[in-house]
């Protein structure tokens, strides 16, 4: 494996995210992947283009690396990715637990997922409208029993509140953590979510503003984007893992996209260490 130079993160820096692919093996009328575009198409990295761009990341605190989607378990080459990153790293998951709780426990050492945090490092996005309540519990209930640390999460689509409350009283009777997030988007008319700068989201005027992210998030090719908006878009990527002379600025930046922001960079919720009053990007303008 050639040494590219390391890549620095951040001290103000609280989460990376890894897109592993954008594609999913669920359709949800409400995925917030949908919001504002997403453009597919895009070469996925190999298991081993990973372990390598990957390895360059220096963190300045302690942050995980979120393996995600699209789906990310769906990728061929899942199992090796999660087998190659150095072990120096620590890891989240965020799955839909399509995968088999067995193959997964047979091919992912324990020690992969099972950080100590306040939250579970493999996440499960439970969506009624797409899963089956009693599969996913025995799934989860399976990693769990292969001593996997394993918590769900419920949206609360305005639809769909009831059937998440049932799901989360028969979960959290079985000992797991199943956790609610708010709903993210518009319904009938109506904005759903908290948001810390409330005209970025789903605005008839557009305008120009200048934006600094807290976030690394890499695309399955390896870009980086600076917000979610840009990623899905597969607009103005600011460097590449892969890229020896790529390094992280950690300043403001002009964007033109104020009003399509997506829900997940502008939203008031929890940093990493469950404190709540984060957003993943600071706006300010001229």
């Amino acid at each position: 494996m050639n040494q590219l130079p390391s890549l620095n993160i951040p001290a103000s820096y609280n989460y990376v995210g890894v897109f592993l692919t954008l594609s999913c093996n669920l359709s949800c009328s409400y995925c917030i992947n949908h919001l504002v575009g997403l453009k597919q198409g895009r070469r996925l990295l190999n298991a081993s283009e990973w372990a390598m761009g990957l390895s360059r990341l220096k963190m300045a605190t302690s942050i995980p690396l979120t393996l995600q989607g699209g789906e990310p378990t769906i990728h061929k080459d899942f199992y090796q990715i999660v087998q190659q990153i150095p072990d120096e790293f620590e890891l989240d998951l965020l799955t839909n637990i399509q995968f088999d709780p067995k193959e997964f426990a047979e091919k992912i050492s324990l020690k992969k997922f099972n950080r100590e945090a306040p939250y579970s490092p493999i996440r499960v996005s439970y969506h009624p409208e797409t899963m089956n309540r009693e599969e996913t519990l025995f799934k989860v209930i399976e990693l769990r029993e292969a001593g996997f640390n394993v918590g769900v999460f419920g949206v609360l689509h305005p639809k769909q509140q009831e059937s998440i409350l049932e799901a989360q009283k028969l979960f959290s009777e079985h000992g797991i953590d199943f956790r609610t997030k708010e709903f993210l988007g518009m319904e009938e008319g109506k904005l759903y979510g908290t948001y810390s700068y409330p005209d970025a989201v789903f605005s008839k005027t557009v305008r120009s503003c200048l934006c600094k992210t807290s976030e690394l998030l890499i695309d399955p090719f390896g870009a980086v984007f600076r917000c979610h908006h840009d990623l899905y878009n597969n607009l103005n990527p600011v460097g590449h893992i892969l890229d020896p002379d790529y390094q992280i600025k950690d300043e403001f930046s002009r964007c033109d996209f104020f009003g399509k922001c997506n829900p997940c960079d502008v939203k008031l919720k929890n940093n990493r260490h469950q404190e709540f009053g984060h957003t993943s990007v600071e706006i300010k303008f001229n």
